[in-house]
């Protein structure tokens, strides 16, 4: 769990969750609310649409019997049916037909036998409908006539009580009449009898007969879509034909579609803004820890107490601006307890090693006695003079660099900082050091670009001359050859930001591990001579310069001496 080993990821992960699952839920909980609406919507849709198409066929059936009573009862067609002559009825059936506009007009005499059939064969006046209209009773039936549906009503014609014929007035439940219904209820529909769709508003419906039978809301598949199907019987009893309001369901929910694009866009733009608020939230949190955090690895890592934690944002936390500046006064302390430690520890090295030094001023002491007592005795040699003379010159030299070391290591540092070339400082004090005498030349591996460092150049330059003396000497000592690297390298490279390092490598004898830790001790050598100050000065200088210096050796592997300086230069000192 990477992801959450971090405090930003955490807090963002959160704060992302708290924003994302109201929307989440909130979508859901629209969506499927806006869908179930949709569906109540598509069937109430349906309901309507189908009780329109109810009404629509009872007025247009009583507005066909009202026309049939009508026309029955107009003299000129009842006196033309009771002459039963085929010739004498067809013109004025033709005219009544026009007039009425009627699909079917048929017109039977007193036995039954149709005169004049217009619009259909004499059979779609069935004789039953026939027999009943003699006998004084009007009727209302659904006739089939080959593939055509029609709806057929008989009345009898009267003169007086007697009847002398029927009239049978018939309209065609076809396309036609499925797109009056369609334009009437924007529904599709489709008329179907007996299993069998006799007319539709859509071509290539399947079989329809479960819908009729369910008499409920069905799914219908009609090529890529569904509809939905409401099947309603037409006429008030008996088997007749059923009209099929079908509405699709992809056109009835498109809004829903555009409803939930709409949505989806919504709750992307709230998820971004969230997961976005959220991200900024978590590094509001999270940036002053992390840089506080950064700090203290970078502190740790390099020992450099001088680092500050810089939090001057406004959105920065105020808890972490208050831990910062704590902080940055905890190192502070810090820095100047280890300066005074530093200076303590300088004042009493310097007492221990009053013993070293007086071994050390003892010896000079008795080799310039002993000359003076040379030079006090009488026929006394020019050679013998020279000699004598060389001595004390030689031994006051030693005495004056002895006392120089202890000076530099226990006085405090006067620093004249300036920006200075550090490649160009580290080539001339190599060749300074080493064309003093043959010996091994160093290598030189200078990183280029580097940025002007403010330091105190002649200080550096003692401390690089002292590095660079061990490290001729340690490369002279080792009995081995190196395999063909460089004896001494002397390079430059960036460090930590803001820093630069100089590192010096030799291919010599090395440093037993016992010993590393205790180099930059004051007073300890491994030398036969020597007071043990060389690096202790250079640790002093460069710690004054704000930086570090760090060793890294074994026995036949050589040793490399680190300096890392701060590029603008060393900190202030505290008052």
């Amino acid at each position: 769990m990477k992801l959450l080993s971090s405090l930003q990821n955490r807090v963002f992960v959160a704060t992302a969750l708290l924003a994302v699952l109201p929307i989440g839920v909130a979508l859901h909980f629209v969506s499927a609310r806006v869908t179930s609406e949709g569906e109540a919507q598509l069937r109430r849709g349906l309901l309507e649409a189908a009780s329109l198409v109810e009404r629509h066929h009872a007025e247009r059936a009583r507005t066909q019997a009202v026309m049939a009573r009508l026309v029955a009862d107009l003299p000129k067609l009842v006196a033309a049916a009771d002459t039963a002559d085929r010739p004498t009825v067809e013109p004025v059936a033709r005219d009544y037909r026009e007039l009425v506009g009627s699909d079917v007009f048929i017109v039977a005499g007193r036995t039954g036998q149709v005169i004049v059939a217009l619009g259909a064969s004499p059979q779609a006046a069935a004789p039953e409908a026939v027999e009943a209209a003699l006998g004084g009773r009007e009727t209302s039936a659904f006739r089939l006539e080959g593939a055509r549906l029609l709806e057929v009503v008989t009345v009898p014609l009267r003169i007086g009580p007697e009847v002398v014929g029927t009239l049978s007035l018939g309209f065609a439940l076809d396309e036609a009449l499925a797109r009056q219904l369609k334009a009437l209820t924007g529904s599709d529909v489709a008329l179907v009898k007996d299993g069998r769709i006799h007319a539709s508003t859509l071509p290539g419906l399947p079989d329809l007969g479960a819908v009729v039978a369910g008499g409920g809301i069905a799914v219908v598949s009609l090529a890529a879509s569904d509809y939905a199907a409401l099947p309603r019987p037409l006429g008030p009893s008996g088997p007749g034909p059923t009209v099929v309001v079908l509405r699709s369901r992809e056109e009835g929910l498109r809004f829903l579609r555009t409803l939930r694009a709409a949505l989806a866009v919504a709750a992307l733009a709230g998820v971004a803004v969230a997961v976005l608020l959220s991200y900024t939230v978590a590094r509001t949190v999270t940036r002053p820890l992390a840089a506080i955090t950064d700090a203290m690895r970078e502190i740790a890592a390099t020992g450099d107490l001088t680092r500050k934690i810089a939090l001057g944002r406004r959105w920065d936390d105020e808890d972490a601006r208050l831990l910062a500046r704590t902080f940055n006064t905890l190192t502070d302390s810090i820095a100047g307890f280890q300066r005074e430690a530093a200076l303590r520890e300088r004042l009493s090295a310097l007492g221990r090693l009053s013993t070293v030094i007086a071994h050390e001023v003892r010896n000079p002491l008795m080799i310039i006695k002993a000359s003076l007592r040379t030079l006090r005795r009488e026929g006394l040699t020019s050679q013998e003079l020279r000699e004598a003379a060389a001595d004390i010159d030689h031994e006051v030299a030693r005495l004056d660099r002895i006392v120089g070391d202890v000076l530099d290591f226990a006085r405090p540092l006067r620093l004249e900082c300036a920006p200075t070339d550090l490649n160009a400082l580290c080539a001339e004090t190599s060749h300074s050091v080493f064309s003093e005498e043959a010996g091994p030349v160093p290598a030189l591996a200078f990183r280029p670009g580097l940025p002007p460092v403010v330091t105190d150049a002649e200080r550096l330059r003692t401390v690089l001359v002292n590095v660079l003396q061990n490290a001729r000497e340690s490369v002279r000592a080792r009995p081995v050859p190196n395999g063909g690297l460089p004896s001494i390298l002397v390079g430059t490279e960036p460090a930590a930001p803001d820093r630069v390092a100089i590192v010096v490598t030799d291919r010599g004898e090395g440093i037993a591990p016992g010993d590393l830790p205790h180099v930059f001790e004051p007073y300890f050598t491994t030398k036969r001579t020597g007071t043990g100050l060389g690096l202790a000065i250079a640790k002093n200088v460069v710690e004054a310069l704000g930086g570090v210096v760090s060793a890294r050796s074994g026995p036949g592997e050589g040793t490399a001496i680190r300096i890392e300086l701060p590029v603008g230069g060393p900190p202030p000192p505290r008052p």
